[in-house]
């Protein structure tokens, strides 16, 4: 059975589904906007977490420089000042009907409906879909079983908690602990910088790319600003290789040591698993590779949610390219589909020169300013604007204090180091979510800092002090 969720029919309905970037910032314009009395939209928002995540710090969740409710808070929290309704569910297919003809901009008949996997059913006028992409793991024997993803707050908690088992494992030995990290892209980058931080000398990151370099489409000095940093710590660079396959050590070989150190270490001995990672060739002139690793990470590749939401007597329903996301005109609406607009991951717009968008948070962010303008103006009657994406510039973090920042506004200019890593956190603050969670967490941080400032001034006066 299901139930319907059938709200305001007086006024228009507008759902939501997923609640990164691209949903709860639609949502949030939505409700910046002067609306007519009879026509302000009830918004609803389904995600199937409680928490929206800030995905481009997940990294400081790792190095401990974040908390999580700074950069993953509830929804409920967010939208608690809002008329916003969140619905914690997943979704199940889609039916619309508005390309049966029923897209009159004063007429507020149903434009389709969404199926929820607990049953609910829920009619709307306009639809957003922004349901975001999943690691994609299917490409190589044994990453869907051996690899941790890392896109997501559980996938960054899941990759905490097994570090921590390593250097619990490990605490008084002199074995390193191995991470293989696939993928040398921005998210492979951060994270190489980030573990091998965090490891210092007690263990190596070997990061592996198809391609001979890392970052390929980052400005040159982002790319110079990280090989530095990842050439001064224990990071071992296996570029133009790609991985054929990935396999579990028997427990036998995986560890052999001896159970003097008790029954505790010896639990977590069994828990800790060794992983062999086949390397292949991509350019010519290299040899194949073994790699044997305690954690092996994933971070290239990626798919979008959209074919879920295909109901299989109408498949054709949502016109999708050949990577399953949402074919759209200029104005974000999805093509034939009049009441459905699609961003972020979900979306294949390309740019003036035909080159298909890149699924980052920047694009995502600036396409729900766009997404609730132009829902306004449909619901209003009024002509909708097309997308325009501005680059403002690229950003990655190399450690606790450590940061590439190139904008866009001065050609050739990258900042980094402290002051970069100072750039990049203001910048992202003022990219939170709400006014509210950005006072508290602007607040936290600047604590933070103080007691990090003192502890230094304190350090660096005893260290003086004992050497005089």
């Amino acid at each position: 059975m299901s139930c319907r969720v059938n709200l305001c029919l007086q006024k228009p309905r507008v759902c939501i589904l997923g609640g990164g970037f691209g949903g709860l910032y639609t949502a949030l314009r939505l409700e910046s906007l002067v609306w007519p009395d009879d026509k302000k939209p009830q918004v609803l928002l389904v995600d199937q977490s409680e928490h929206f995540v800030f995905k481009p710090m997940l990294y400081e969740l790792l190095s401990g420089e974040v908390d999580a409710w700074e950069i993953a808070p509830r929804f409920s929290d967010l939208l608690a000042n809002t008329s916003v309704l969140f619905f914690q569910d997943m979704v199940k297919c889609v039916r619309p009907s508005d390309h049966l003809g029923l897209n009159g901009p004063s007429k507020y008949s149903c434009g389709g409906t969404v199926h929820l996997e607990s049953g609910l059913l829920i009619e709307y006028d306009w639809l957003v879909l922004a349901l975001g992409a999943e690691a994609k793991l299917d490409v190589v024997p044994g990453a869907a079983e051996y690899a941790l993803p890392f896109s997501t707050l559980e996938d960054a908690r899941k990759v905490d908690f097994w570090l921590k088992t390593l250097e619990r494992r490990n605490f008084g030995q002199d074995s390193l602990i191995h991470v293989a990290l696939v993928g040398c892209g921005y998210s492979g980058v951060e994270l190489a910088a980030t573990i091998s931080e965090r490891l210092q000398d007690r263990g190596v990151v070997h990061a592996i790319n198809v391609e001979t370099t890392i970052c390929p489409t980052a400005p040159p000095g982002n790319r110079e600003a990280a090989l530095k940093v990842l050439s001064s710590r224990k990071v071992q660079l296996l570029l133009g290789y790609f991985v054929r396959s990935i396999t579990k050590v028997g427990d036998a070989e995986a560890s052999e040591k001896s159970t003097e150190t008790g029954a505790v270490q010896g639990a977590i001995e069994q828990d800790v698993q060794k992983y062999v990672l086949e390397l292949q060739p991509a350019e010519r002139g290299l040899q194949s590779k073994t790699l044997e690793a305690d954690l092996v990470l994933w971070t290239v590749g990626s798919k979008p949610l959209l074919p879920q939401l295909e109901p299989r007597d109408r498949p054709y329903d949502i016109p999708l390219n050949a990577r399953g996301q949402a074919e759209t005109d200029e104005t974000l609406r999805v093509k034939g589909h009049p009441r459905i607009f699609a961003l972020g991951d979900s979306s294949s717009l390309r740019d003036s020169s035909g080159r298909l968008l890149p699924a980052t948070a920047q694009v995502a962010f600036q396409q729900a300013d766009f997404a609730g303008w132009n829902l306004w103006a449909a619901i209003n009657g009024r002509p909708l604007l097309p997308f325009r994406f501005q680059n403002l510039g690229e950003m990655m973090t190399l450690g606790r204090n450590d940061a590439a920042v190139t904008p866009s506004f001065i050609d050739g200019l990258t900042i980094e180091g402290p002051i970069g890593h100072t750039a990049r956190k203001i910048a992202y603050l003022i990219r939170l979510p709400t006014d509210e969670h950005r006072l508290r967490v602007g607040i936290s941080w600047l604590t933070k800092t103080a007691v990090d400032s003192v502890a230094s001034i304190q350090s660096t006066l005893t260290k003086v002090l004992s050497g005089s």
